[in-house]
């Protein structure tokens, strides 16, 4: 259902704020507490389209998960051997975590699966997947040679490799893993950089033996994986429109409860560090493995910066509002080393050079990235998230700081990893 909403500038941002839990995590606990040996509880988990694709399609493989409709579920895990052929094709809705994951636990399963999902799912690129689960022995036929989803698996008869991932994509890498964990011998990863760990943190923790070493991670085969408790942190993912607005809207000061702060997930707090942004953090702890910390947030002034290497994959997600911080800031802003972004729910590239331009920001296309140069102000006027949550949600950021009202079409997206999103930011921003 597409919905449009119309969002005016804000007076400022006051008081505290809770994001929902990590999309990626409340992915994981579903998939390792599935596999696992006893009863997973899970408190936290993110009550969002995608996180219910996952739900859904271990259910449809004779797993019991109680829902208790408020981010506590009970997930009765059924073995790594347990899981049963699914009498229909798993639909895995927009979530690309769903499918690329799944595609290599499907691989490693001694039955027949069909995955698919959306019209925008469906778009984007499986190969990076298919072919090194092809090389494991996987028997994978999708459109495009596999290159598309529905992806029809086979799966079983795996051989564990060395694979060298040409990008830092913790989708590959645990979805690796996962068909690893069904291989005769060891599989190895290795990555130009380290993408997000959620996956090694917690298949250590379920009882996986797992070795991570500086440039990759390597998963034996063979050991049982045991029910455990997870607290899911907040999602720094979604904290992170609200980290931006604090920054940019005059007046502002908020603090933002519970976020996870995982170091291969924190680039968006270095690179609003580096750009001048008053950020603390408060009250460090960890929670479940995962390092978690309150985060204040003040209005500042921002300067433009070079944003690319090493940081980019711990920011990959949060780059669209990390544009529209770069189009707030004094100077120009130079994003490279990027192109993942072409292949995400839309090529976000494109659509945030559009959606920037369509409110009177100056911002130039690279094929790895883009040019911002800052401006004093936004204008008002209409734009299209295309479907992507994330693009919606940053140009709701945007029309905070802008001299009349945006409207912003096809909003109902935000529901795949932020329920809430609107009456939260209305009331922290007093619109």
């Amino acid at each position: 259902m597409s919905e449009t909403r119309t969002i005016s500038a804000s007076p400022g941002l006051r008081g505290e704020v809770s994001v929902p839990g990590d999309k990626s995590i409340s992915h994981r606990s579903i998939m390792f507490g599935s596999l696992a040996d006893g009863v997973t509880r899970v408190s936290g988990f993110l009550q969002g389209e995608d996180n219910y694709a996952t739900l859904k399609a271990f259910r449809s493989m004779g797993v019991e998960i109680d829902d208790r409709g408020n981010g506590e579920l009970a997930i009765s895990g059924v073995g790594l051997h347990g899981l049963k052929e699914p009498s229909d094709v798993i639909d895995c809705g927009n979530s690309g975590t769903t499918m690329r994951l799944m595609t290599g636990l499907m691989s490693g399963q001694d039955f027949f699966s069909v995955l698919s999902g959306d019209q925008y799912l469906r778009r984007r690129p499986m190969r990076r997947v298919v072919a090194p689960l092809t090389e494991m022995g996987a028997n994978i036929s999708g459109r495009n040679g596999g290159e598309l989803a529905p992806l029809a698996i086979q799966g079983g008869g795996l051989h564990g490799i060395e694979y060298s991932s040409p990008v830092a994509s913790a989708q590959i890498k645990s979805a690796l893993l996962l068909a690893g964990m069904y291989a005769d011998v060891p599989t190895t990863v290795y990555e130009p950089h380290l993408s997000r760990d959620h996956s090694e943190r917690m298949l250590r923790s379920f009882g996986a033996t797992l070795e991570t070493f500086v440039g990759g991670v390597t998963i034996t085969p063979g050991s049982r994986l045991t029910a455990r408790e997870i607290h899911v942190p907040g999602d720094i993912s979604s904290a992170a429109f609200f980290l931006v607005a604090g920054l940019i809207v005059p007046n502002s000061e908020l603090l933002i409860r519970n976020v996870g702060i995982n170091p291969t997930r924190s680039g968006i707090i270095d690179i609003l560090l580096e750009m001048g942004g008053d950020l603390q953090l408060l009250d460090q702890r960890e929670l479940s493995g995962e390092p978690v910390a309150d985060i204040l947030v003040r209005s500042s002034r921002l300067k433009g910066i070079e944003i690319g290497g090493s940081v980019v994959p711990r920011a990959i997600d949060e780059f669209p509002v990390v544009s529209v911080a770069a189009a707030c800031a004094e100077g120009r802003t130079t994003i490279c080393d990027a192109k993942e972004l072409r292949v995400k729910e839309t090529d976000r590239i494109a659509a945030m050079v559009e959606t920037l331009q369509g409110l009177g920001a100056t911002v130039e296309p690279r094929d790895d990235g883009m040019v911002v140069e800052g401006c004093e102000q936004f204008s008002g006027g209409r734009v299209n998230s295309h479907g992507d949550h994330r693009i919606a949600m940053s140009m709701a950021v945007a029309a905070l700081v802008a001299s009349g009202e945006v409207e912003i079409s096809d909003t109902a997206c935000t529901e795949t990893s932020f329920p809430g999103f609107w009456p939260l930011l209305q009331s922290a921003a007093g619109i």
